[in-house]
């Protein structure tokens, strides 16, 4: 299955990220509002002003970036190859925060 995102969209593959350990102890509530990374695997054409012109998108394919948690929705799409359910992410170009460079 392809995935095309449409206006302002952005298809992103979440990163796992290790864990470290340290000294020091932070709530839970820290842990699930950080921000998350990911990288784009695909970007919609970009949103059209009132006057109908199309506003560029500022990420494009291959970028790493940073993005609010609760931001994305989440969807679970079935991998052809090995037939295992594989998790991405779709958000709006507004949800990402930053790209690592």
């Amino acid at each position: 299955m392809k995935i095309r995102p449409l206006r302002d969209h952005v298809l992103i593959e979440p990163l796992k990220e290790e864990k470290k350990k340290g000294g020091i102890i932070l709530p839970d509530t820290v842990e699930k509002d950080r921000p998350e990374k990911g990288r784009v695997l695909a970007v919609g054409p970009g949103k059209t002003d009132q006057n109908g012109k199309r506003i560029a998108m500022e990420v494009k394919k291959g970028d790493i970036v940073l993005f609010t948690k609760y931001g994305p929705n989440e969807i679970k799409v079935e991998d052809k190859k090995s037939g295992k359910e594989v998790e991405y992410l779709i958000a709006k170009e507004e949800d990402i925060l930053a790209v690592i460079e």
